[in-house]
């Protein structure tokens, strides 16, 4: 009897490990489902198959057929948060997938910033990063970050795998991403899950589908006998975004902006193809898409052009609904393009998320937002909306505004702050007409409302940037 029962569990096991259905990496142990969703799993089995599943969580078997070639596709209901649960899946053989959280999901991408790991970059740390992994303990967080790969078609897998958070799995993800889901966590008291997908030093057009792209004019295209490389377009959608599309998630994070500054013109209308798409493409609607505007920085080229990328980026806003733009003009770094304080910009993702979109009241979200000019006399008039209870800025004197007159000279504007905004004025400028906040690639924004976040930068003028 003992060996019949050992026999049956060998032959079990056997089973579990040598089963023909394949599932892509997204889908595996340690998973993180979206919660109270029809949330999508696919993958291959014997070729016209039936392929039954059968979910811990409610005991109920779902099933469905292989095609031809294999391949198969379903969606299973999930419950509210809570795990661990297993899901087991057969096409005549077992797979098990074990310790499957069910939660909130969230997807970060972007460049480096966004890329810039807990441990940080060489000689370029993280601020607080050994409080960060020394808090790296909570189970419920799980992390999937994708190796880099770029290819000129489509992939339908990647190379990664999800991991429960400890300080070796939090020290190489995105810092910004594992603090935005270590807020999530202790807030909405649900497990967290959070993916990866990034490549320092990639244009936007890089991780746009062709669809896209064909909705904007001035995208360039290398030579057809070029080598291939990380920056051409479409390259990185096609290994690192393709392969995730379907899988159910609340919401994306973006942070990248950084090597398109010298084509400011048409960014707002790269990221407005590029988020319509991904949507179109995911096919659920229009979820949360917050992004950050790049952080002040001395760049040694194209210096002229950042704050237009960075008006880009704000006019982004209007272009994409359901989105929101974090500022951190006052956590930037002058020597290096990649700021330490990480921190700061995640608190900032997640006020956006825990307001708009898990509707969490009290909590602000938005600085300061340019609302209109007037002029009396010699002086320049100019209110805000997002300040409720006024503005601030905590004891620093307002160097970063600029008054001109109609020959388009700007000079440094003494400001005061006043119950209805600000007054500005210049004993150069007799005749105002157009004011500039923080409007250079270095600045250090200065200017809040009270509830501590920062204005972005902003332009009363239409003038073309000086060539």
């Amino acid at each position: 009897m003992i060996k019949q029962a050992l026999f049956g569990l060998l032959t079990c096991i056997g089973l579990t490990t040598q089963a023909t259905i394949t599932l892509p990496a997204l889908f595996g142990n340690n998973m993180v489902l979206q919660q109270q969703a029809e949330a999508a799993i696919w993958g291959s089995a014997k070729a016209n198959a039936t392929v039954t599943i059968i979910t811990s969580w409610d005991k109920k078997k779902y099933t469905t057929r292989a095609n031809a070639a294999g391949k198969w596709k379903t969606t299973l209901r999930t419950p509210k948060a809570g795990g661990p649960y297993d899901i087991t899946l057969s096409d005549g053989e077992l797979l098990k997938l074990s310790n499957v959280l069910i939660g909130e999901v969230w997807i970060c991408s972007g460049q480096s910033n966004m890329e810039m790991p807990v441990k940080g970059f060489k000689n370029q740390p993280i601020l607080g990063a050994d409080d960060m992994l020394l808090e790296a303990d909570d189970t419920a967080i799980h992390l999937f970050r994708l190796e880099r790969a770029f290819t000129k078609t489509p992939q339908a897998d990647v190379k990664a795998k999800w991991e429960m958070v400890s300080p070796q799995s939090a020290k190489e993800f995105s810092a910004v991403g594992y603090n935005f889901a270590r807020i999530l966590r202790q807030r909405l008291k649900v497990p967290i899950g959070i993916i990866q997908t990034t490549w320092g030093g990639t244009p936007i057009e890089a991780w746009m589908d062709t669809a896209g792209l064909k909705q904007v004019e001035g995208v360039k295209y290398p030579a057809a006998n070029a080598a291939m490389t990380k920056n051409d377009p479409s390259v990185l959608f096609n290994a690192m975004i393709a392969p995730l599309l379907g899988y159910e998630m609340k919401g994306v994070l973006w942070y990248q902006g950084e090597s398109n500054r010298l084509q400011p013109e048409i960014y707002a209308k790269l990221m407005q193809a590029m988020v319509g798409q991904w949507r179109a493409l995911w096919n659920k609607g229009n979820w949360p898409f917050y992004y950050v505007q790049i952080a002040p920085y001395q760049y040694p080229n194209g210096r002229e052009l950042v704050p237009y990328l960075r008006e880009a980026q704000d006019k982004a806003q209007t272009l994409i609904p359901n989105s929101g733009m974090v500022v951190c003009m006052d956590a930037g770094d002058q020597r290096t393009i990649h700021p330490a304080n990480k921190m700061i910009v995640s608190k900032r993702l997640a006020y956006w998320a825990l307001a708009k979109t898990y509707g969490r009241e009290g909590i602000v979200y938005q600085g300061p937002v340019y609302k209109s000019l007037t002029i009396a006399a010699d002086t320049a008039k100019v209110a805000f909306t997002n300040a409720p209870n006024g503005l601030t800025t905590y004891g620093k004197d307002l160097v970063n505004f600029e008054i001109a007159g109609s020959d388009k000279v700007f000079y440094t504007a003494q400001v005061k702050i006043t119950n209805d905004g600000l007054f500005l004025f210049s004993p150069q400028v007799k005749g105002p007409v157009a004011v500039r906040y923080a409007f250079k690639d270095w600045p250090e924004g200065e200017l809040f409302n009270t509830d501590g976040l920062p204005a972005a930068p902003f332009r009363t003028d239409d003038w073309e940037p000086k060539k």
